[in-house]
């Protein structure tokens, strides 16, 4: 019983060491208050500086316009990597699983200079193109999606893609029709993975960004020495919000499918 009580009280402290901060920016996203602090009077003022402000209506365009651009690309690249190593032979795949993990345990650091250096510098591309940007961040998020990937495929039966051949599809058949429906919850969690990534990067975008380009990240950076302003809490509050909801259909529509 007691065992019981500390594994529950332990689960709670850490629930609420990660959610209370959240849940008192949403509070004061409801508030007319420009600082943390005395709640005052219940407002959607923020909301509607939020969607009103034409900045801050580039800034957000332009954030789910480059999560959603680099997401698609990094999820082609993962997908097909994982699938390309999963068919091939032990040591190659051992190979690919280890190239794949140095983006993932290398600091964003080193590859967000070594990204501006390689595109900027050596192949002379400008950075007031988004070239650069959207480069820096596929490779930050494609080796995730790779890792999303090759747990589904693992759990899958290796023989259906050969057998799809034998019964005369054709290779970009089979891996469209055979494949990819078998893993569609690791490319789509993959997905869900380097569009967060690519909306809540800063050293990268940093590094690749061109003159006047800002991001989400960016943007928080930047006020955070003058002082955050409260549309931010919206802000944040809506991205909390819509996450939420997609992780809830994400995990409860199969179980609602099962059921019926």
């Amino acid at each position: 019983m007691i065992k019981k009580i500390l594994k529950y009280a332990v689960i709670s402290l850490v629930l609420l060491f990660m959610y209370v901060p959240i849940l008192v920016l949403a509070v004061y996203s409801f508030t007319d208050a420009s600082n943390i602090g005395a709640i005052h009077a219940f407002s959607f003022q923020n909301y509607v500086t939020l969607f009103t402000t034409p900045e801050l209506q580039h800034m957000i365009f332009g954030s789910i316009l480059l999560a959603f651009g680099s997401a698609a690309i990094a999820t082609i690249l993962g997908t097909t990597g994982a699938v390309g190593a999963f068919y091939s032979k032990k040591r190659v795949r051992n190979t690919l699983s280890v190239l794949n993990q140095v983006p993932v345990v290398n600091a964003d650091v080193v590859t967000g200079f070594s990204i501006c250096i390689l595109i900027v510098v050596v192949f002379g591309v400008s950075k007031d193109t988004y070239i650069p940007l959207v480069a820096g961040h596929v490779v930050l998020s494609a080796p995730f999606v790779y890792l999303a990937v090759v747990p589904k495929l693992k759990q899958m039966d290796p023989s259906l893609y050969e057998a799809a051949l034998d019964l005369g599809a054709t290779p970009f058949q089979a891996l469209t029709k055979v494949i990819v429906p078998m893993i569609k919850e690791g490319i789509f969690a993959g997905a869900l993975l380097a569009f967060t990534m690519s909306l809540d990067d800063f050293i990268i975008t940093h590094f690749t960004k061109g003159p006047g380009v800002d991001t989400l990240s960016t943007k928080i950076y930047t006020e955070v020495k003058k002082g955050i302003k409260p549309e931010m809490y919206a802000l944040s509050t809506i991205i909390f919000v819509t996450v939420l909801v997609l992780l809830l259909l994400v995990n409860y529509m199969p179980m609602a499918k099962k059921k019926k």
